[in-house]
């Protein structure tokens, strides 16, 4: 992509989260995004073939962005069974999360919040499988390794869905040490 593509999908991106921020996903019409973007129809359509996927392209960027930078820890490893809550890779998302990385909180906590969360889980799916999943820290269970990687990532979601819907009044510490605390039977 040249710079002007690229300026030109983070006007769309700037324009699509304003809306968002305001009304239901449903609500908004790519014309709406068209016009707050200063961008013609011809143009939106280049960049995205749908409203659907401009979603969907928003949602990989930025939560492929805390994924990608959570699994850029130091070594590259997850650290579940051999470290500390401190080492854990959830304790760093919470951190990115609570720095408001890419103005994330305000899509989390919108009108539009269980399609955003939705993507995170998604996300979140790839994120486990890479960190530990892959090697081989939850074979000790006798639950399906799919089902142990959905209810995870279900569970961490749902974990951060309650500390935003809290205030974010505990320390990303605190919240990873409740997360690390229901799931650590689970893979123990």
């Amino acid at each position: 992509m040249d710079r002007r593509q690229k300026k030109t999908r983070e006007a769309i991106f700037k324009a699509f989260t304003v809306l968002l921020s305001k009304k239901h996903y449903n609500q908004i019409s790519v014309q709406e995004i068209i016009d707050l973007a200063d961008i013609g129809r011809t143009t939106f359509y280049s960049h995205f073939e749908t409203k659907d996927y401009l979603l969907k392209d928003l949602c990989e960027e930025l939560f492929g962005h805390i994924i990608d930078t959570a699994m850029g820890l130091p070594h590259g490893h997850y650290h579940y069974s051999c470290g500390t809550a401190a080492d854990s890779v959830f304790l760093h998302l919470l951190r990115h999360l609570q720095e408001n990385d890419r103005n994330i909180l305000e899509l989390l906590t919108s009108q539009n919040n269980e399609i955003f969360l939705r993507y995170f889980k998604s996300n979140l799916k790839k994120l486990i499988v890479t960190q530990y999943a892959d090697k081989g820290l939850p074979d000790n269970s006798t639950l399906p390794r799919d089902y142990l990687i959905s209810h995870i990532s279900s569970s961490f979601v749902d974990t951060v869905d309650w500390w935003l819907s809290h205030n974010m009044k505990e320390s990303p510490e605190e919240i990873t040490g409740y997360f690390l605390a229901v799931t650590d039977p689970l893979i123990g």
